[in-house]
């Protein structure tokens, strides 16, 4: 019979269409970060071709990285390490801050704004409503970007990573108390007008249906499984988790609806994640190489990763 993670692994090599790219980004982040951000391009066509990704296309998606300045170069010998550029270590060390989470922040009830007060034309206004999308922020008109607990200074610092620095005389940072009159728009009122969140809610109930199976049959032990497999659920677990906050604004809980399917699911890749770890790191220890021929330990900040509080003490 076919388990849940062989389920899992041919449903996603059966896609009609897969998006190396963002594939490698969330394969570099999860498990070339630990081990030096650096990785020799044969290995990463190893790791990557039991999902069905072959080498062309690994390394047509690799070259188009470097060519966007996520990746660089650096030949050993006859040999081509990949590193990360400095841009793209900040952003992933921004990604990990949200993906390795293991609960959503406090909010201290004040609302951060972006707020555009010079004139920006039509292009760079959409590149700016984009770039501020992927770190939370909503829209409240064309000149206004709100969100409860973003970091203001970050926020610029990633626009100007973005090339968008040229923008900031344009923008005001600002952080707004409530003093909540009576008659004033409700929070709940701000959060329903910036964001839609009915479609994101049934993203996260996908995401908890796709990989429910997988955890019960990890936990039960009923089904043997190889390191190798645990990797691959591990890398396609962390890829669709990062796909699906890259589109959540992660609000505080008393700003969420109530039975929030984000939770369970954050729950679910907590502990998952978790279970998987010492496996898929057996793999990699057996197959991540540098071009120097050497294969560099895990840091031991791996498996700190979602270690805020137990997951393993909490069903779902």
């Amino acid at each position: 019979m076919s388990t849940a993670i062989q389920q899992r692994l041919n449903a996603f090599r059966r896609l009609d269409r897969v998006q190396a790219g963002s594939v490698i980004i969330s394969v570099f982040g999860d498990a070339v970060v630990p081990r030096g951000s650096r990785i020799w391009l044969g290995s990463l066509i190893r790791l990557l071709q039991p999902l069905g990704l072959n080498e062309r296309l690994v390394r047509t998606s690799v070259f188009r990285l470097a060519r966007d300045e996520w990746l660089r170069s650096e030949p050993v010998g006859r040999r081509t390490d990949y590193l990360l550029t400095a841009s793209g270590q900040q952003r992933f060390e921004e990604a990990s801050r949200h993906i390795y989470a293991s609960s959503t922040p406090q909010w201290d009830r004040r609302w951060r704004l972006v707020v555009v007060v010079g004139e920006v034309g039509g292009r760079d206004r959409e590149r700016l409503r984009q770039a501020l999308f992927w770190q939370g922020f909503g829209a409240l008109g064309a000149d206004c970007f709100v969100h409860p607990s973003a970091d203001l200074g970050a926020a610029f610092d990633a626009l100007t990573a973005e090339g968008l620095g040229g923008l900031l005389p344009r923008l005001k940072p600002l952080l707004a108390a409530d003093p909540a009159p009576g008659t004033a728009a409700s929070d709940a009122d701000m959060v329903h007008r910036a964001w839609n969140l009915e479609r994101l809610a049934v993203m996260y109930i996908e995401f908890v249906e796709r990989y429910q199976p997988v955890l019960q049959q990890v936990r039960d032990g009923a089904a043997e499984f190889d390191d190798e497999s645990a990797f691959l659920v591990r890398a396609l677990l962390i890829h669709d988790y990062r796909r699906l906050l890259l589109r959540d604004p992660e609000l505080p809980d008393v700003l969420l609806p109530a039975d929030w399917p984000g939770q369970k699911a954050r729950l679910l890749c907590r502990e998952l994640y978790r279970r998987l770890v010492v496996p898929s790191e057996r793999h990699l220890d057996a197959v991540f190489q540098l071009a120097d021929g050497g294969t560099p330990e895990a840091a031991p900040l791996l498996f700190e990763r979602f270690r805020d509080a137990d997951p393993l003490q909490q069903p779902l």
